[in-house]
């Protein structure tokens, strides 16, 4: 590992550590948003979930990525870790010395880091806490891990020990939608419920991006951008198709998921799949698009969810149409015109389609994503991590 040189994080005296959910190579995430928004007030070190030493063999990302060191630099003031331990990091038992093998990793690279750590936020089940020592230990809840048990493959009942032992273990715990602090209260009461925000600053400028080479649809079109997985109500997606209208479909599919009925409305001349793209080639498919659609199905996972989509196309100036969720109606916008029913759904977006793109409505939803950008959540949540802080010092536990 080398943390000297250029590699050294600058612009603050202590480590903020952020140990994600999911690799810094995949989708953007919440605590993806959060790391990079944390590096603008000082140095950040995110963690990567650990990797068995076997993944290389059948990986062409974890193949480059693991010829650089496992401790890197990936952006201004922020590095990256990609523990790498024993096969079966899935597996009981054999998680369990994975995860102590990840612990080994982030003291060792804290160590070469060589600045104390002012706070741990773990954005997972992974036993990551208390790995290092810090003034401030974060769970910052993003789902309903246990509902989320059949998605994921996982036992729910290790799910649900795992989930216990974060809230138990944190000083402060932040809950990404109300349901979610909810569901925890009996164990957790001092929830922080802080949802998700958008990348206003990027998205807000959707007009200005190039346009892309591979839509081929006559406007006005309606756009879904996001997974096409199990948490999708394809049937709301097949309403807006069958109005007739242009519909665009963004991101990678779920390789299981209702094959035959996803190919049938993919078959369709007036849908388009243009595939999986990177974060940063997102503003130029929501600038074609006049409606963003969130399609969720009423799962008891997708309930505790806040959709990032839904701010992300405000973020751009589109209106949206969207399922029944709370977080829908806690954002409490006018712009974002919610469906019961897949019927329904349809209606709203050939209605919203119909009607000429208003430079006012465009005007409103960014205000409605600006009050909800990432920079303003990790405002937030740094916040509660000062305050935190604070209470240990004049209590003298720090």
């Amino acid at each position: 590992m080398n943390a000297g040189g250029r590699d050294r994080p600058t612009g603050g005296r202590s480590l903020t550590i952020v140990v994600a959910g999911t690799s810094w190579d995949g989708v953007w995430q919440s605590e993806r948003h959060l790391a990079v928004h944390l590096a603008r007030r000082g140095p950040v070190l995110w963690v990567d979930p650990q990797i068995s030493r076997l993944t290389p063999l059948r990986d062409r990302t974890a193949q480059r990525m693991l010829r650089e060191d496992r401790l890197r630099a990936v952006a201004p003031n922020l590095l990256r870790l990609t523990p790498v331990t024993v096969p079966g990091v899935t597996r009981p038992v054999l998680r369990d010395l994975a995860t102590r093998g990840a612990r080994r990793t982030l003291r060792r690279a804290v160590a070469a880091i060589g600045l104390p750590v002012r706070a741990t936020i773990v954005a997972s089940l992974n036993d990551m806490l208390d790995a290092v020592p810090c003034d401030v230990r974060v769970f910052f809840g993003t789902d309903d891990y246990v509902a989320g048990a059949r998605l994921m493959g996982t036992d729910p009942a290790w799910l649900e020990r795992c989930t216990r032992r974060q809230l138990a273990g944190a000083d402060v715990v932040v809950a990404t939608s109300e349901v979610l602090a909810d569901r925890w209260s009996a164990q957790r009461p001092d929830i922080d419920v802080i949802p998700n925000g958008c990348d206003f600053e990027r998205l807000s400028g959707a007009e200005q991006a190039a346009l892309p080479d591979d839509v081929g649809l006559p406007p006005p079109i309606a756009g879904f951008i996001g997974h096409m997985s199990e948490r999708i109500d394809l049937e709301m997606l097949a309403a807006v198709a069958d109005s007739g209208n242009s519909l665009l479909l963004v991101g990678p599919r779920q390789p299981t998921f209702e094959i035959a009925r996803l190919d049938a409305l993919l078959e369709r001349p007036n849908v388009r799949w243009v595939g999986a793209k990177r974060f940063a080639e997102l503003p130029s498919y929501l600038r074609v698009i006049d409606v963003g659609l969130t399609p969720y199905s009423q799962s008891e996972f997708n309930r505790a969810s806040f959709p990032l989509k839904t701010l992300d196309y405000l973020a751009a100036g589109r209106p949206v149409v969207a399922s029944d969720l709370p977080a829908h109606h806690w954002l409490g916008s006018g712009q974002v015109h919610i469906a019961g029913s897949a019927a329904r759904f349809g209606e709203l977006t050939a209605e919203l389609l119909a009607a000429p793109r208003s430079a006012a409505t465009g005007a409103e939803c960014r205000r409605v994503a600006a009050r909800n950008s990432w920079a303003t959540r990790t405002a937030e949540i740094d916040a509660l991590i000062e305050s935190r802080r604070r209470e240990r010092v004049g209590s003298g536990a720090a």
